[in-house]
């Protein structure tokens, strides 16, 4: 039997992956979680087979929780659920540990297998988001000041504002907008948020 843990701030959601797993033979959900910090307890508690872990959530985002229950549970396997298919996003969730990473649009036709999948130590990401990947492979990545400023950009501070929160001066402020425009193919400031937030590189 697969023991499983779900992790999602959506009540809604949960149910229906209650709903699918009840319906199985070779599986059970034996515990459910709205945030980060509950999943560690319910872990700790559990000690499932495979937990379902959504990305954003109050408290503690997912790949914070994965990061911290693998730290205690190296052997934990990890899916992730979420909307968000930024290549970026999927990096971060790999890294982590996340064994599989699937669209919740396709939680319906794709999770029952991804479970068995992973239980059995194999790895999944659904396809969009392997094109994804696949497209952004060749990118300069931003350094981790540029991913600051494009914070800062997407937070509606100018570049003066900027400058003086990162005690930075003004022009090398602007050197960083410039870089991040050039890395991210952007076409303005505006154009850069969009794309950091699609590819999952900042959050607002």
């Amino acid at each position: 039997m697969i023991r499983v843990l779900c992790v999602d701030d959506h009540p809604l959601l949960r149910e229906g992956i209650a709903a699918l797993i009840e319906n199985q033979s070779d599986m059970e959900l034996i515990a459910e979680a709205s945030n980060g910090r509950e999943a560690l307890e319910c872990f700790r508690q559990h000690r499932p087979d495979v937990t379902l872990m959504d990305v954003q959530m109050p408290e503690m985002s997912g790949i914070d929780a994965i990061s911290t229950i693998r730290s205690e549970f190296p052997d934990a396997r990890f899916i992730v659920l979420t909307t968000h298919p930024g290549d970026i996003l999927v990096s971060r969730a790999l890294k982590a540990g996340a064994r599989a990473y699937l669209l919740k649009s396709s939680v319906r036709k794709e999770l029952l297998e991804t479970i068995r999948a992973v239980h059995a130590g194999q790895k999944r990401v659904s396809p969009e988001v392997a094109a994804g990947i696949a497209e952004h492979a060749a990118d300069s990545v931003l350094t981790p000041r540029e991913v600051e400023v494009l914070r800062l950009v997407a937070g509606g501070n100018a570049n003066k504002e900027i400058a003086v929160r990162l005690s930075l001066t003004e022009e090398t402020v602007k050197a960083h907008i410039r870089s991040i425009l050039g890395k991210l193919e952007a076409n303005d400031r505006t154009h850069a948020v969009a794309i950091g937030v699609k590819r999952g590189i900042i959050e607002i």
